[in-house]
C-alpha cells in the first residue's frame, strides 16, 4: 500500500489535516508508529491475535478521539497509552472468563527476521537463536518490569516518556529498568542489545493498516 500524501509531515500537522477531513493521511501515523505500538502492547499480551486486535482497537479509538489530542505530549506517547489501556482490557476480559495464557506461549512472527542475503545459513541460525533467547528472557519478566524494558530498551523511549505512558515516577522507571536488565542478563548469562527484537514486519503492518482504514 502506498502512503497517501507527504510522509515527512510533523505528527501535529498530520493530526490537524486528518481532523479537517483528510482521513487517508491517518495511514501515515499508523505506519509511523506501528512498531512502537506493537512493542508496547506486546509487553502485556502474549497471543499474536490478541496483540493485533488490541492494536486495531487502539488505532480506531485514537482516530475517533483525535479532537482530544491537545499536543501536550508526543502523539506516540498518547497513542501508546491508548494501546496499553486496550491491552489491559483484554487481560481483564481474560481474567473474567478465567482464561489464562500459558507463560511459555509465543506470539507468531516474532523471531523471524528478514533475510538480507548478507548472512550465511550458520550466521542466520545463530542470529535467530540469539533473538529467540532474548525474547524468551523478556517474556519472563514480571509485567511491570517487562513494559518498562520494552518501552525503554527496545523501543528507546525516554525515561520521561515511559513515566508518562505507564503513570509511574521517573525514579520508578529507572529502578524497574535496572532490575529488568539484571534479570535479562542473568537469564542470558551475558549482556544483550534488544534493538532488533519484537519487530512488526511489513506484512503485519500492511494488514493492520488496511483493517483500520476499512473501519474508519
Amino acid at each position: 500500500m502506498n502512503i497517501p500524501g507527504p510522509t515527512g509531515l510533523p505528527d501535529q500537522e498530520v493530526v490537524e489535516r486528518v481532523r479537517s477531513g483528510e482521513k487517508g493521511l491517518y495511514e501515515i501515523l499508523m505506519r509511523r508508529y506501528n512498531q512502537t505500538l506493537y512493542r508496547a502492547v506486546r509487553s502485556y499480551l502474549r497471543d499474536g491475535d490478541d496483540v493485533q486486535d488490541a492494536m486495531q482497537e487502539a488505532y480506531v479509538k485514537a482516530y475517533t478521539k483525535l479532537d482530544q489530542f491537545k499536543g501536550d505530549s508526543a502523539f506516540s506517547t498518547w497513542l501508546v497509552r491508548i494501546g496499553i489501556n486496550e491491552a489491559l482490557q483484554v487481560l481483564r476480559k481474560q481474567r473474567t472468563m478465567h482464561i489464562y495464557t500459558d507463560p511459555g506461549q509465543r506470539a507468531e512472527g516474532l523471531t523471524q527476521l528478514p533475510d538480507t542475503g548478507q548472512m550465511n545459513p550458520e550466521q542466520r541460525t545463530i542470529r535467530d537463536e540469539h533473538r529467540r533467547l532474548l525474547e524468551q528472557a523478556v517474556d519472563r519478566l514480571p509485567d511491570g518490569y517487562r513494559a518498562v524494558y520494552m518501552l525503554r530498551e527496545v523501543e528507546e523511549m525516554s525515561v520521561a516518556e515511559v513515566s508518562q505512558v505507564l503513570g509511574i515516577t521517573e525514579s520508578n522507571v529507572k529502578v524497574r529498568l535496572h532490575r529488568a536488565k539484571i534479570m535479562v542478563k542473568d537469564a542470558l548469562l551475558s549482556a544483550h542489545q534488544a534493538g532488533a527484537a519484537f519487530e512488526f514486519g511489513n506484512a503485519h503492518c500492511d494488514a493492520l493498516v488496511a483493517a483500520v482504514m476499512a473501519r474508519i
